[in-house]
């Protein structure tokens, strides 16, 4: 069996790529090891949390936001596996898309594990050992990550958990323990909290959500710690013991000691998630006995995503950059026009980036702190949701829209949203700044009204102190 390309991991990367591939012409397989397309973010992670997220916003609000809107209604009640089931429906939903997306643009499936015996060759091992070998002009890896282990704690997804085993539990877990203040450890420490669960974050910085703008995380703390979550920054968990009352009940026993070193302290949990992020996944594809160079566990690639060994390419969260599903399937469609002979390319300065808690964040470009390290000087415009309309009869009026401006040129450099629905609104600035626009070039633009998107225009505005609803 022969092809132009040969594509392992039908994650958002993957499918995009070998359907973007099929629509130019080229002869295509995937090689994907689940059951099911769709990589982590399908079937483990962005689609099911997000399904979960609104669900429990859902929850929270009828028992705690209807009342002030004059809608009267019992206190609702926890149908855990309806909610459950809500998930998985969605999931199922895009899986089977996905499969009927290759399926309509011709390209051949193959499950089992994909290993590159050498350039152009891969060989697929099938859930019951039987292997077949796949001929191709071109490889791309996109298999891309998992869970990050943390040393002295064993994920058995039922008491230890990693992001999988959190969107599975059977019941609400009396207290949960997030090991980890990176998105997606708040985004489910922020499911199981409106469900009903006492939430601790423990965060080996000073500081949570590490690399974005610090005014934006400051005020994002501070939110969460209104809404119940609470935080234990600086600290740094070395162990942990799996515990049973005599009832049979099990917990957690953490062992958690400053970052800085000093006295040890038990944090007891019913049950713990591990979050403290991911690492490529590359086991069992055979790099280095191909030759294929990785460095920190990711593979190295040129400007159009080629490995060292040629005909073989990279895309998504086993290469460098974020490892964000929309950043991969970029990735995914630049390749394929790269070996069709097109012009491929991703701007990895406008990678828009989201938190989906509530509020959410949303920002795209350089923070303060980015243009503070390099030195860039710039201007800075600003507008809170409590000078919006839209916002106050929506009863959203937390967080604010933050605009940075090259200080000589009016370009705008990096855009920063907390707000109900921020990560719909960062948008606009990530189509402004693909385009070289400026923050007037945003505050000519007319936006509709009311709308909370007049904040992201007042701010624009506001670089040239000239907003005027503040």
């Amino acid at each position: 069996m022969s092809y132009d390309l040969i594509v392992i991991g039908t994650g958002p990367g993957g499918y995009v790529c070998a359907i973007r591939a099929a629509q130019l012409g080229l002869k295509v397989a995937v090689v994907e090891k689940r059951k099911a397309h769709g990589g982590t973010c399908l079937n483990v992670g962005c689609i099911p949390s997000k399904a979960m997220l609104h669900a429990s916003e859902m929850f929270d609000e009828a028992g705690h936001g209807f009342a002030a809107l004059g809608i009267e209604v019992p206190a609702p009640k926890l149908n855990l596996a309806a909610m459950m089931k809500h998930k998985q429906d969605t999931v199922d939903a895009n899986v089977t898309g996905v499969g009927f997306l290759l399926k309509k643009n011709k390209v051949e499936v193959h499950f089992g594990l994909g290993t590159i015996l050498a350039a152009g060759k891969v060989q697929v091992t099938a859930e019951d050992g039987t292997k077949s070998v796949l001929e191709g002009k071109n490889i791309v890896i996109a298999t891309g990550s998992e869970v990050a282990q943390l040393p002295g704690v064993t994920i058995d997804e039922k008491t230890i958990v990693s992001s999988t085993g959190a969107l599975e539990l059977g019941k609400v877990p009396g207290k949960l323990v997030v090991i980890g203040a990176g998105v997606i450890g708040l985004e489910l420490g922020s499911v199981w909290r409106r469900l009903g669960a006492k939430v601790e974050v423990i965060e080996y910085l000073d500081r949570i959500l590490p690399g974005m703008d610090s005014e934006v995380v400051k005020q994002f703390q501070r939110l969460l710690e209104k809404q119940g979550i609470a935080f234990h920054l600086g600290k740094k968990v070395t162990g942990a013991k799996i515990t049973e009352t005599k009832s049979g009940k099990s917990g957690v026993a953490l062992t958690v000691e400053p970052a800085a070193g000093g006295a040890a302290e038990t944090v007891e949990a019913d049950v713990v998630l591990v979050a403290i992020g991911r690492r490529p996944n590359t086991d069992g594809l055979g790099l280095e006995a191909v030759g294929v160079a990785t460095e920190r566990g990711r593979v190295t690639i040129d400007g159009y995503f080629a490995t060292n060994v040629k005909g073989i390419y990279a895309i998504g969260d086993v290469v460098r950059g974020p490892m964000l599903a929309h950043k991969a399937e970029d990735e995914g469609l630049a390749v394929a026009e790269i070996l069709a002979g097109k012009a491929g390319h991703v701007n990895y300065d406008v990678i828009p980036g989201v938190v989906y808690t509530w509020p959410e964040i949303a920002t795209v470009g350089k923070s303060e702190d980015d243009l503070k390290a390099a030195g860039i000087a710039y201007n800075i415009g600003k507008f809170p949701f409590t000078a919006n309309g839209r916002a106050r009869a929506n009863r959203a009026t937390d967080g604010f829209v933050k605009v940075l401006a090259d200080k000589t040129t009016d370009r705008v450099l990096g855009v920063h949203i907390i707000a109900a629905g921020a990560g719909e609104m960062i948008h606009e600035a990530a189509v402004l700044m693909e385009f070289g626009g400026s923050s007037e070039d945003l505050a000519r633009t007319c936006h509709a009204h009311p709308t909370m998107s007049e904040a992201v225009k007042e701010a624009a505005m506001a670089v040239e102190k000239r907003q005027i609803h503040l």
